[in-house]
């Protein structure tokens, strides 16, 4: 907005409204024009967003909510909410971030990072032609379930599995073709909401088929089960509430038990795992997170799990089990409503066959995997050599300090992992300010509050995001000096 100067008689509303510039005008101006060649933008496209910053020109004069003084401070008005409009749309929606929360899979951050690998194998296929549902061997049609499904079975033990576009869709496929119309048992304390308000009982009534609660929030029995079994029952559900624990007078049945009343009584027995872990974290000290395939060799027909959590690979849903209810899932209208695209298969092969390699240097390709697995001390060296660097800031004073990540995106809620990171302070500028203006940098910085300070948690930041840093630091400290 342009203000009243001192001493300077605002100019009328009538005098400014005629002192708005013609289109054609704004659009001849220099910077303009060299802003609409930068950004490669057609005539038309500047044309109306200098026709749009008109109109809202024109309106704030008539509500009184813009003075001028001088003339030709309402056209460089209208030339700078151009230029700032086309700069702005010039930029992306959706641009990366570095996370320093400690969050491992941060849901609101995208969850896990793709491996280096991944990432190239996606950009080969979307850069060519794919055999995506081209069967070379044969040359004719083929199916996109073929992508995966053999690494899927190797790493998972199962007989046959499908990809969806996320675990909710599993959820929903499952019970949608296998138990539509008919009952399904789950236990009262899972029945879990995961993020955004979903919850297991909402998916179930869209998938129209009919929840049979049984036990109580904090203990099932077998009998529980047993009662609730009648003509109507098609399956029995089991939900791995990654997201939350219940300790104290507690009671669940386990895998085996429940897949044997199941077989018992010809039904489905079908186990929602989550998060979908492919190694023991348990072997090394972290969480209890059931493994997948550990799951089906107890008994479960079923199993589904995500992608983008534990596995460490792109957003899907994975269903893992016997061969022919798997056959039925893929026949299933609603699977090609639920299919991934050859992107996301590119991802997600690459993932799965760091985990068919099996050495520790395969799963230390995967980010989420290396950075809840790392230890204190690799983390200490990367804190220490950003620190050599650190007095080059002069506006900026860090501080080493330990602390605790958690792993995120609902899994292992009580987990905490032993982290180091800094503590960052400004000359110039309240922690509150510091955070705002890194939050809102070209490349978003994001950390979080420790003590009253803010802190960056190096568990979350590999190289790249370390070089960024101090990228960052560096352009921040030249805009400081000059405040």
């Amino acid at each position: 907005m342009l203000f009243k100067s001192f001493n300077m008689e605002v100019i009328p509303v009538k005098e400014m409204l005629r002192q708005i510039p013609p289109v054609h005008e704004i659009q001849r101006n220099s910077d303009i024009i060299a802003i609409q060649e930068r950004l490669d933008l057609t005539r038309e496209k500047i044309k109306h967003w200098i026709q749009l910053e008109i109109d809202d020109v024109r309106h704030l004069i008539l509500a009184n909510k813009l003075q001028i003084t001088r003339a030709g401070d309402l056209e460089q008005y209208i030339i700078n909410q151009v230029k700032k409009k086309c700069i702005e749309w010039g930029e992306d929606n959706l641009k990366p971030a570095i996370n320093a929360t400690g969050t491992i899979l941060h849901t609101n951050l995208g969850r896990a990072r793709l491996s280096e690998e991944a990432i190239d194998h996606v950009v080969k296929v979307a850069k060519h032609y794919s055999n995506l549902e081209y069967n070379v061997t044969k040359g004719h049609r083929g199916s996109r379930h073929q992508i995966v499904e053999e690494i899927i079975k190797e790493v998972t033990g199962a007989e046959g599995a499908l990809v969806v576009n996320n675990n909710a869709a599993s959820v929903y496929l499952t019970l949608r073709a296998l138990a539509k119309d008919h009952e399904v048992i789950v236990s009262r304390g899972e029945l879990v909401e995961i993020g955004g308000s979903f919850r297991v009982s909402s998916i179930m009534s869209e998938s129209d088929a009919n929840l049979v609660e049984v036990g109580t929030t904090n203990k099932t029995h077998e009998y529980d089960y047993l009662n609730a079994i009648s003509e109507q029952t098609a399956m029995i559900l089991k939900v791995h509430t990654s997201n939350f624990k219940v300790v104290g007078f507690t009671e669940q049945i386990k895998t085996k038990k429940l897949a044997s009343i199941a077989d018992q009584n010809d039904l489905i027995y079908y186990e929602d795992l989550g998060s979908g872990a492919l190694i023991d974290f348990k072997d090394q000290g972290v969480g209890d997170e059931p493994v997948v395939k550990d799951v089906l060799e107890a008994g479960a027909h079923l199993v589904s799990f995500s992608g983008d959590k534990l596995l460490g690979g792109p957003q899907v849903g994975i269903i893992a089990g016997k061969k022919e209810l798997i056959d039925r899932l893929k026949q299933h209208q609603l699977a090609r409503v639920l299919r991934v695209d050859k992107m996301t298969l590119a991802a997600l092969e690459t993932t799965l066959k760091s985990y068919a390699k099996g050495t520790q240097a395969a799963l230390y390709q995967i980010p989420a995997v290396r950075d809840i697995l790392r230890s204190a001390s690799e983390i200490k060296e990367q804190v220490q050599a950003f620190m050599k660097k650190s007095h080059l800031y002069t506006m900026f004073s860090f501080d080493i300090r330990n602390s605790y990540a958690t792993i995120g995106g609902g899994t292992m809620p009580e987990e905490q992992i032993e982290s180091i990171g800094v503590t960052v302070q400004c000359e110039v500028l309240s922690p509150e300010k510091l955070e705002n203006r890194l939050r809102n940098h070209r490349t978003p910085v994001i950390g979080r509050f420790l003590d009253e300070q803010l802190f960056l948690d190096f568990r979350t930041l590999d190289s790249s995001d370390i070089e960024q840093l101090h990228q960052t630091f560096s352009e921040l400290n030249q805009e400081l000096k000059v405040m």
